[in-house]
């Protein structure tokens, strides 16, 4: 059985995942919705921060989910490299 990944793959599986959940995140924020569910998450979690979340900027916005979809490339495709090196070595 072959365990081989394609990191190409791997890459942009955990790329879209990463950039993904932050493209959602930008959405919440645009739509007001950010701070009710930072509040809600630390009233949860038993933690008091004075956390405010800032009103949308879509420069702001494009960058984050630019920046870690290309991180998430990055790890995706590093984990699948080693990965398939440790696996058939």
């Amino acid at each position: 059985m072959d365990h081989h990944i394609n990191p190409a793959k791997a890459g942009l599986a955990l790329g879209v995942l990463f950039g993904g959940g932050h493209l959602a995140w930008s959405v919440l924020v645009a739509l007001g919705w950010a701070q009710p569910l930072i509040n809600f998450v630390f009233w949860a979690h038993m933690i008091s921060l004075p956390l405010v979340v800032m009103p949308f900027d879509l420069t702001a916005a494009a960058t984050l989910v630019v920046v870690t979809a290309g991180v998430g490339y990055v790890l995706g495709y590093a984990f699948a490299s080693i990965w398939n090196r440790v696996r058939h070595s």
